[in-house]
This record gives C-alpha cells, structure tokens and sequence, in this order.
C-alpha cells in the first residue's frame, strides 16, 4: 500500500512539472491563430467601413454636424453624385401641388408646397438623422431638417406639431411632424424641400406626388444639367403638369419621357400681372379665355388688376 502512494505521488509530482512546458506549447500554438485572426478582423473592419461608405454617402459629403443652421454649405457641391432613391417613403399621402419649385412672386421658392390639412401625418422620406428642429416666425414656421444616408437632406416646414428631437436616428417613414400653418403661410400646407450640400433642388425631379413614387430607384445630379433638370421636372410633374412650351426639342423630350397622366386634374392658380390680358393668360396656361371667364364669373371685358388670383384648369 505504501508504495502505491509512492508510485501515485511520484506521477502526480511529474504531471505537475510538465504543465508550464504544456502551457508554453499552446500559447506558442495559439500566437499563430491570434495573428491570423487579428488579420481577419482588420479585413471585416475594412469591409465594414467600405460598405457603410457605400450605403452612406453623405459621411463623404458632410464634413461636420450643425443643429443651429438649416442652410449651413458645409462642403462644396460635387460635380456630379448618384443619389439612390430606394427605400423611400412618400412624406405625404396627398396628391396636390399648391406650387411650384422655382421664382415666384419675385423671389426663389426652393421647394413644394404640397396640400395638408392640420394634423395630417408628415413623414421623414428616407432614413437618416434629425439635424434641426426650430422655429422660424417669418419664414418656416415649426420645421424640420433630416439628414439622409444617400447625401439628401430633407426639409419639412409649416408643421403644426414636431414629433422629433435634434440628433434623433428616424427610419423612412416614420412620423416626423403634423401638418400646420405656422411662419409665413396662406394656408395650411407641407414645404417640402431636398437639398444637396446645402443647394436645394427641386423635389419634382425625385418625387412624383401625383402618383405617391419616385421617379426612379437613382438620380444622377450633375451641376451643368440639374437646373435644366428642374425645368423639366416641373413641365412633368409639377403643377402646370404637361403644359408644353415653345422649344420643339423639349416638347419631344417631354413627350418621350411621360405619357399623360391619368389623375383627376386639380384647379390651379395664376396670379396676375402688369401688361396680361385674358388672351395671354390662357395661352400661357393652354387653356381658354372661355374656361377662365366661366371659372372666375368674369365678363370678356372684365379689367384684370396686378396681382389678382385667377383659377385655371
């Protein structure tokens, strides 16, 4: 019995010795597949940062944050960039266009304005990060600035109500605000904006509201062209819709690009001014001196002030 315990102390005691040389052996074993997994991670990462890139554009385009200033140029406007219009969501179920993108009433109108009712649900049109939530008596009113992951930033003005915070992560299509009237608005409506490092494009070159889409899964902005872009927009979907002007080029171009639309046409507005007459109003807006009369309960040889509203269709 004796030597039996020897004999299991000695084995214990030998077992015992060998263990710092066994954990040399694996720590030698295991440096190899550290490095090699240090590699992997570097690969992942890289991948990681390239694709986040590639779904996020705009952290090339923006250099830094800014909660207090709506229109801050925070980097030049590229020559050209493609803005991916997948995964969007329309920021208002209506189909109305109340104005044009473009000079009015002597001044630049930098978006839609779109028909809401007070507490119509405004939703963000992309993913993206809220930037601003102010407001601004004489102007926007209660408004709203998101950032999106595809370069955009999208403003949403004359809210009643803002439903977001500044710095506030939102999916497309959540509720970002209710419809109002507050700043500087005839009537309650959605001021609908889409700017590219602070230079605002028309929404009507993205967006088709009549229809509740966009008008393809990209747009490819180019600064020679996005303004010709914009007048085009307008002739299409804007609120004129195709109204054809005098250039032939243009006509078959329009032609080309979009068939008639099959919605039911909405009343429109022009506001008249010094030197129009009946004639040059309805020719400008292809419409008839007739239809004209007969909207506003005019005499043929009704005077027309500067100024004044006349309906057309």
């Amino acid at each position: 019995m004796i030597q039996k315990i020897k004999i299991f102390a000695l084995l214990a005691m030998t077992s015992m010795s060998s263990l710092p040389m066994m954990g040399q052996d694996l720590l030698a074993r295991q440096a190899p597949v550290d490095r090699k997994m240090k590699a992997v991670d570097s690969v992942a990462l890289q991948r990681l940062i390239d694709f986040d890139n590639f779904e996020n554009p705009s952290a090339d385009l923006y250099e830094d944050w800014d909660n207090m200033h709506a229109h801050s140029h925070v980097t030049e406007l590229p020559d050209s960039f493609r803005i991916s219009l997948k995964n969007f969501c329309m920021p208002t179920d209506s189909r109305v266009l109340t104005s044009n993108f473009g000079a009015r009433w002597g001044r630049q109108h930098k978006g839609l304005d779109i028909k809401v009712y007070i507490g119509d649900t405004i939703r963000a049109a992309f993913t993206g990060k809220v930037r601003v939530v102010r407001y601004e008596g004489r102007g926007y009113g209660k408004y709203v600035v998101i950032r999106h992951d595809n370069g955009l930033e999208t403003y949403y003005a004359h809210l009643s109500k803002q439903l977001v915070v500044e710095d506030q992560e939102v999916r497309a299509g959540d509720p970002i605000g209710l419809g109002g009237n507050t700043g500087r608005s005839t009537g309650s409506h959605l001021h609908f904006e889409t700017r590219l490092c602070g230079v605002a494009l028309n929404p009507a070159i993205l967006f088709d509201f009549r229809n509740q889409d966009v008008v393809d899964d990209s747009y490819m902005f180019r600064k020679s062209t996005y303004q010709h872009d914009s007048s085009l927009a307008n002739r299409l979907r804007g609120v004129g819709g195709m109204s054809y002007g005098t250039n032939i080029d243009d006509d078959i171009e329009l032609a080309i690009a979009a068939p008639e639309a099959s919605y039911k046409q909405e009343n429109r507005f022009h506001k008249v001014k010094r030197g129009e007459t009946l004639f040059s109003i309805a020719r400008k807006r292809g419409t008839t001196v007739d239809a004209i009369m007969k909207m506003n309960h005019l005499k043929k040889n009704a005077k027309l002030k500067p100024g004044q509203i006349l309906k057309f269709n």
